[in-house]
């Protein structure tokens, strides 16, 4: 299986927390963050990618999509620091050679005052890791 998630985590983790040096960082889901801001960064799908198979290799590239939410409780400034930090992650995600293919604000689950927003990354992935924008 061709797996770079932990590739692509920690290189977004070391840029964003050297941006923000308090930043809560995941590789999991949550529901409710323990500390603030918050940014999860996961892969959500990795499939064999179907138009590079052949008799000798049945996963010769696979197409991964990565989700990231990341979340702010400020009082005064959470919508801007959310755009801030997701503004950073798309660039490192672009430079690596994913291609966002949402960004939205989402209703934070249960709790209000969070302001949460959520953005989806798509790039197809070879066997040596080279990743290609679809």
């Amino acid at each position: 299986m061709i797996d770079i998630e932990s590739e692509v985590f920690t290189h977004v983790a070391t840029v964003v927390r050297d941006k923000y040096p308090k930043v809560y960082m995941t590789g999991e889901y949550v529901k409710s963050p323990p500390s603030f801001p918050c940014v999860s960064l996961i892969e959500t799908d990795n499939q064999v990618y179907r138009n590079t198979r052949d008799s000798g290799a049945i996963e010769n590239h696979v197409q991964v999509l990565y989700e990231t939410n990341v979340y702010s409780n400020k009082t005064a400034g959470k919508k801007s620091e959310c755009k801030a930090i997701m503004a950073l992650i798309d660039s490192e995600m672009e430079k690596m050679g994913f291609t966002r293919t949402l960004l939205n604000p989402v209703p934070n689950e249960g709790n209000a005052t969070i302001y949460r927003m959520v953005a989806r990354y798509r790039a197809i992935v070879s066997k040596d890791n080279t990743i290609y924008r679809r």
